[in-house]
C-alpha cells in the first residue's frame, strides 16, 4: 500500500519509527521503494549530483526532472520534493506557484521548506491548498552563508527553546512533518515529545520520531565526506571502483565482449552476403 501523510501521523501515534532516504533517480527509487517510508528528492542533489559546493545553484527545474525519475520508480513509499533556495522565500504567492507546479508535473506527495517562524506563512498558505508540508529546523543548509557554515544549532538554552518554538510555529501553520538537522540530541528529544507532528532526524539523535539520511552517504559512496551522524551501511565506492577496473581491464585484454553477448546473422547465407 502507498504510504501516505497519514501513515505518518499514525505512525507517530503508535511509538513506530519512520525511515527515509534521498533520491535523486528512477534506477535508484526503484531498487529504494518499499525498503524506507518516505523518500526525500533533497536539495542535497546539487552535491550528491551536480558537485557543487552547496544547495544553493539548485533550481526547480534540476529537482522537478529528478523527482519525476523518482515518482515513476516509486509505487509504495511518500515522495517529497525539496523546495530548492528561493523558490518560497519571496512571497506566499510564490511558494504557492512553485510548490503547485512540483505536485503538478511530478506527482509527489508533499514538498519540504526549510525554516521556522519565517516560513510559516507560506506553510500555512500550503496547508490551505491542500498540499502537504515538511518543515525544516536546525542547520538549514540554504542558510549555510547566514549561519556561518554547516554547525550544530541550538547548542546553547537561548538557541534550543528558539528551536523549541519553531517546531511548535510549524505544526501550526499545518506542516505534517518537521525535519531536525544537527541539533543536540536532548533538544531533538524534547522537541519530539512536545509537537504531535513527526519528528525526522539527521544528526539529531535517536530520540526523533524517524530519522533521513543521504542514500550515498549511508552507502559509503561518498569517501572524503563522512560526517559524525552518518552509519556506513556498505562500502560501495571501492566496490564500483573495482568493477569499473575488471570492466576495463577485460575491454583491453579482449576478454569483453564475449560470444554470449554478441548477435549473429539469421542464417549462415547471410552471412555469406558479407563477404
Amino acid at each position: 500500500m502507498k504510504t501516505t501523510v497519514l501513515t505518518f501521523r499514525k505512525m507517530k501515534r503508535q511509538g513506530e519509527k519512520i525511515s527515509m532516504l534521498t533520491c535523486y533517480d528512477y534506477t535508484t527509487a526503484r531498487l529504494m521503494d518499499g525498503t524506507v517510508d518516505g523518500i526525500l528528492v533533497g536539495d542535497s542533489y546539487g552535491n550528491t549530483m551536480l558537485g557543487y559546493d552547496s544547495t544553493l545553484p539548485v533550481t526547480m527545474d534540476h529537482l522537478i526532472a529528478a523527482t519525476q525519475g523518482v515518482v515513476r520508480g516509486c509505487k509504495e513509499s511518500l515522495v517529497v520534493f525539496d523546495m530548492p533556495f528561493m523558490s518560497y522565500q519571496v512571497s506566499v504567492e510564490q511558494a504557492l506557484e512553485n510548490a503547485g507546479r512540483a505536485l503538478k508535473e511530478t506527482g509527489c506527495q508533499a514538498v519540504k521548506l526549510e525554516g521556522g517562524a519565517s516560513v510559516c506563512p507560506q506553510i500555512a498558505a500550503l496547508s490551505h491548498a491542500g498540499i502537504p508540508v515538511v518543515a525544516h529546523i536546525g542547520l538549514t543548509p540554504q542558510s549555510v552563508n547566514a549561519l556561518g557554515g554547516n554547525r550544530v544549532q541550538g547548542k546553547t538554552g537561548e538557541e534550543a527553546e528558539r528551536l523549541i518554538e519553531d517546531a511548535r510555529k510549524v505544526e501550526e501553520a499545518g506542516a505534517f512533518a518537521v525535519v531536525l538537522e544537527c541539533i543536540p540530541a536532548p533538544v531533538a528529544e524534547r522537541i519530539s515529545r512536545e509537537v504531535n507532528i513527526p519528528t525526522i532526524g539527521i544528526g539529531a539523535g535517536a530520540g526523533c520520531d524517524g530519522q533521513i539520511l543521504v542514500y550515498q552517504d549511508m552507502l559509503g559512496m561518498n569517501e572524503d565526506f563522512k560526517p559524525k551522524f552518518v552509519k556506513r551501511y556498505a562500502a560501495l565506492a571501492e566496490e564500483m571502483r573495482s568493477a569499473f577496473r575488471e570492466y576495463t581491464a577485460d575491454v583491453k585484454g579482449g576478454r569483453f565482449p564475449e560470444a554470449s553477448h554478441q548477435f549473429e546473422m539469421s542464417s549462415e547465407e547471410e552471412l555469406k552476403k558479407l563477404y
